[in-house]
């Protein structure tokens, strides 16, 4: 029976959960602290993709186990000896933060606010001075058992790399690349329809990252803060969707593309307007939010039920109100009155709607402040189905935001919406003072800023890093996962996609199945992958005797008939060794044939060589 093993120094390690006690390794490495972490939390995928060496495949009944270690016996022990001091037998607090930012987690995460507490409250209680930092702390293993107990369960997560991007590091040097690329793109111009945008630098650009799990990155300006402005229409959208539903929303907005300018006066053939995304459909949005929800209240309790919402989405991070804005808007929102008033005169909207009040709201919406970072929490919400990744609150239902990321997709990119969904394909959102809030479902959000719009009102370096971002990662929402090798894919550890290759080659040749590796070598794998110890399909399926497997490796995938693994043994070997005749027959005579091919080949080139005439007559050849 086959069986997927671990190949180590001392011998080979059966994986599996059952009896923990019997796998502690020794707790030499940070390595081998992973190794234990993970099989103490049951878990022999994660184990198999913290090694960083390939697989085994045998297929007898007899397992090696190494002896047992009793080094650690829990996660806060196995994190304590990953980073303690060999001299001192003390943990660094400064240098654990920093390990745990290079998996994504901030300090200030709301979710490590007990850890945060509990190193303050051991620093006050050691006498360490009022004024100094925390981070400059030694721990002994009582301590920090005490301060990381409350939330081990998701620092393991970080050091286990079982987040949704388990190499943070190498996806953050890609996005860190796409940054510096654009940065160097000068084109569009800075909307300036009202003055306090038009003040904006052109040079500012800021990237902010947020996953679902809550890895956060940042590079740029993305401290400045900036209107919404656009970038408010999916999040009252979303809001009006949670609370009414959708049949209730869309009999007063519709859900096509216009193909018309984002701020043109035109309803669809309803008599409605086309979708949320464009002005006249956010601003019937508002209605719905001011009238059909908690009519009672008053205007200012409205903005203030409306940012509370906005605050929730972006886990209580900064938000603001920017009144210069507001009112600016409004005195240069000719265009938005007239769309009120022509949606008022086809009676769009629901009854003892307020224009004045509602046109107020809309404005209110657009004037509110935020910045990258927040903004990236917003988008990672709407990218976990509605949960706050970072305080993991359900903010909104995900239904609700399965329509919102919809009409992202199809309409959120002004008239170049449909370009964007065809060469990016993911939902965005963008807003004319640069920002663009860009949502991959499942995954992460991003929000990136940088004032300079085209002709069409995006930023143009955003829609510049939306375009490498797809270029490098399978993003787009149409990439084929399993057989896009020209993309990564960041959600894969990055000793996953071989290791699991291997597992995947190896055990097709074993059993014998031909169309799964057919499926392999179209797919692009190399067909003479091998295990750790050297063993190759061929050497698979030459002990299982599958003759049919043997022939499409040697004829169809040219694969060499002789590679040695590393006890010397050969296929034809394994086929005599297990009594499988006519595949040692095959093999033997596919050997003869080999060598008399060579053989000819050799010739011929001798022969092809001696009759070429020689450059220079009577020059003696080279030594």
């Amino acid at each position: 029976m086959l069986k997927i093993v671990k190949a180590g120094c001392t011998g080979f390690k059966r994986l599996h959960t059952t009896n923990k006690k019997q796998l502690q390794p020794v707790l030499t490495s940070k390595l081998g602290s992973l190794r234990y972490m993970d099989v103490a939390f049951g878990s022999a995928l994660e184990l198999e993709r913290a090694q960083t060496r390939e697989y085994s495949f045998i297929h007898d009944s007899h397992y090696m186990y190494t002896k047992d270690h009793d080094h650690a016996t829990n996660a806060e022990d196995v994190l304590f000896d990953m980073f303690k001091n060999e001299e001192t037998g003390l943990l660094s607090v400064g240098k654990f933060i920093a390990a745990l930012r290079t998996t994504g987690l901030r300090k200030n995460d709301p979710r490590l606010q007990e850890f945060c507490d509990n190193l303050r409250k051991e620093h006050s209680r050691s006498g360490g001075h009022e004024g100094a930092s925390h981070e400059t702390q030694k721990l002994d293993r009582e301590q920090f058992r005490r301060i990381v107990n409350p939330n081990i369960v998701l620092i393991s997560r970080a050091f286990r790399h079982q987040f949704i991007i388990p190499d943070w590091q190498g996806f953050t040097k890609h996005i860190e690349d796409f940054y510096w690329k654009c940065k160097t793109n000068t084109e569009g111009k800075v909307a300036s329809y009202i003055p306090q945008l038009a003040r904006m630098s052109p040079d500012y650009w800021g990237v902010s990252v947020c996953t679902i799990d809550g890895q956060r990155f940042s590079i740029g300006d993305t401290s400045i803060p900036f209107t919404l402005q656009s970038c408010s229409k999916p999040l009252t959208y979303a809001i009006a969707l949670d609370r009414l539903g959708q049949e209730v929303v869309h009999q007063y907005v519709g859900q096509e593309p216009s193909g018309r300018n984002f701020n043109e006066l035109v309803l669809d053939y309803n008599k409605k307007p086309h979708n949320p995304m464009i002005n006249a459909g956010a601003i019937l949005v508002c209605s719905l939010l001011k009238t059909l929800i908690k009519p009672e209240m008053t205007l200012a309790e409205k903005f203030d039920f409306t940012m509370n919402y906005f605050k929730r989405l972006a886990g209580d991070e900064n938000l603001g109100f920017n009144n210069a804005v507001f009112l600016s808007e409004r005195e240069a929102a000719d265009r938005n009155y007239a769309l009120g008033f022509y949606m008022r005169e086809h009676k769009c909207y629901p009854d003892k709607t307020n224009l004045r009040e509602i046109m107020d709201f809309y404005f209110q919406c657009c004037s509110m402040e935020s910045n990258c970072e927040t903004m990236a929490v917003m988008a990672a919400t709407l990218a976990n189905g509605g949960i706050c990744p970072i305080t993991e609150e359900k903010v909104l239902k995900p239904d609700s935001v399965r329509d919102v990321l919809s009409l992202m997709h199809s309409c959120g990119m002004y008239d170049y919406s449909g370009q964007f969904a065809f060469k990016v394909g993911i939902p965005a959102k963008s807003g004319v003072s640069g920002s663009l809030l860009v949502v991959i479902p499942n995954v992460m959000g991003i929000c990136t800023w940088s004032p300079p719009l085209d002709p069409l009102g995006n930023s143009c370096r955003g829609v510049q890093f939306c375009e490498e971002l797809v270029t490098e990662f399978n993003f787009h929402r149409y990439d084929n996962l399993k057989h896009a090798t020209n993309k990564k894919d960041p959600r894969r550890h990055k000793y996953e996609t071989k290791g699991l290759s291997i597992v995947n080659l190896l055990f097709s040749a074993a059993s014998g199945d031909v169309p799964a590796m057919r499926r392999h070598r179209l797919s692009g794998m190399d067909m003479t992958l091998s295990d750790y110890d050297g063993r190759t399909a061929l050497h698979l399926a030459a002990s299982e005797g599958h003759l049919d497997c043997v022939e499409f490796l040697i004829e169809q995938c040219s694969v060499p008939h002789d590679p040695k693994d590393r006890w010397g043994k050969r296929p034809i070997d394994e086929a005599l060794n297990f009594g499988h005749m006519q595949v040692v027959d095959y093999l033997k005579n596919y050997a003869v044939a080999h060598k008399t091919n060579c053989e000819y080949e050799e010739k011929q080139e001798n022969k092809a060589d001696e009759n070429k005439p020689s450059d220079k007559v009577g020059q003696s050849p080279l030594p």
